[in-house]
């Protein structure tokens, strides 16, 4: 029977003694859309290497993903590692699921080559570390650099510089009397909670959990509702915009600037060439705050071999596969060397997202999350910003759907 408890776990890994036992299989499950990817490469090169281990690798669909893993557990029949996201870290915890690997990242030489700040991201609710980071990616602001250098404008590195210059990108260019450009393509739909926490959520003692009623945290809020009631640098259709309004419209050249993620760069340099270019988003409030996006690999409680299930996925986040892991994802390698040498994607788009990684942060590990995205942030920052609701009520309601 595959099913172990934490306590079985424990005698498994004493007795292991540091070495994966002979002729042992892992079972890995992960989930890429591309049905081409580099995965049978990948286990080719691993069995190779160690001959005495055979990788059984399994492509889940994405949108059944979770429902088959947390029925595999509860039915003693688990992989015996996984590609998770932080968001069912806090569930699989519960569950007694995870091996913490703490032990394992002490020892393992790869631990220093990877990217500034993940494994912190990635801890556990009780501390310890069960997520072993194999891609990601961070927002960050894209800007047209032949805009601000035909006005004379800096990169933004403040909210105060970006209001400015917002204010200077948002022209009527052809002297019709109609806005033809406007500074900042905001993302007022779903999704877009990731472009008003830029803008809030750096402040000192504000996050989701806390502060959000503070003088900071609401200025943060009536800072985003004045860019578009008071200074009309968001196009009107800004309440409704959801990611793909927002992409088209900068590659369109109606808005300067724009925030998101590497997975819309190479889009973004087909349509516009040498004319987009990338920054951190500016600090607001004092400090910093730009979403992660996350994707590991863990070890199951379950593993009938937890060192072997270590050696599988340590050799997945090292230098050279982990790039060939995320040639098929869109995302960026979670190791330093192979960030540098990465091609897929131009490196100014590599190097905003590698200079935003000491102040991403991720949301927290709630409930209340899945609800504030899906429809508490959207609904009401679309009544602020029509003026049905002021910002210390949107913050208020927020505030309440975290207290709970």
């Amino acid at each position: 029977m595959k099913f172990r408890t934490l306590t079985g776990l424990a005698s498994t890994l004493a007795l292991c003694a540091g070495m994966a036992s002979a002729d042992s299989t892992v079972r890995f499950w992960y989930h890429f859309d591309n049905a081409d990817n580099p995965m049978d490469a990948l286990v080719e090169k691993f069995e190779a290497a160690n001959p005495d281990i055979t990788v059984e690798a399994e492509n889940i669909p994405w949108n059944s993903y979770y429902d088959q893993l947390y029925t595999a557990i509860i039915g003693a029949n688990a992989p015996d590692a996984a590609m998770v996201k932080m968001f069912a870290q806090p569930r699989l915890v519960e569950m007694g699921a995870l091996a913490p690997i703490d032990d394992w990242l002490a020892s393992w030489e790869g631990t220093e080559g990877l990217q500034d700040n993940l494994i912190e991201l990635t801890k556990g609710p009780d501390g310890k570390q069960y997520y072993l980071p194999v891609q990601y990616v961070v927002l960050y602001l894209y800007y047209r650099p032949d805009m601000f250098e035909e006005l004379g404008l800096s990169v933004p590195t403040t909210c105060e510089e970006f209001r400015d210059a917002a204010k200077a990108l948002t022209r009527d260019t052809d002297g019709d009397g109609q806005i033809d450009t406007y500074g900042f393509g905001f993302r007022g739909g779903k999704g877009g909670h990731d472009h008003w926490a830029s803008f809030v959520l750096g402040a000192d003692g504000v996050s989701l959990t806390e502060g959000l009623t503070s003088e900071a945290g609401i200025a943060g809020t009536q800072f985003v509702a004045d860019l578009f009631q008071q200074d009309k640098v968001f196009p009107p259709s800004a309440p409704n915009d959801g990611f793909q309004e927002i992409i088209g419209a900068f590659k369109a050249g109606k808005t300067a600037m724009t925030i998101h993620h590497i997975g819309s760069a190479n889009g973004m340099v087909e349509a516009l060439g040498d004319n987009v270019a990338a920054a951190p988003v500016p600090a607001c409030g004092g400090g910093q705050w730009t979403a992660f996006g996350d994707e590991s690999t863990a070890v199951l409680s379950s593993a009938e071999d937890p060192e072997a299930a270590w050696k599988w996925i340590s050799f997945l986040s090292s230098p050279e596969n982990n790039a060939l892991f995320n040639e098929a994802t869109g995302q960026l390698p979670v190791v330093k060397s192979d960030s540098e040498a990465w091609s897929l994607h131009p490196q100014r788009f590599v190097q905003a997202t590698v200079d935003s990684l000491p102040f991403a942060e991720m949301l927290p590990n709630s409930n209340a999350t899945a609800d504030f995205v899906n429809t508490e942030w959207p609904t009401n920052m679309q009544r602020v910003l029509t003026g049905d609701i002021t910002a210390e009520q949107m913050n208020t309601n927020i505030e309440k759907l975290f207290a709970e």
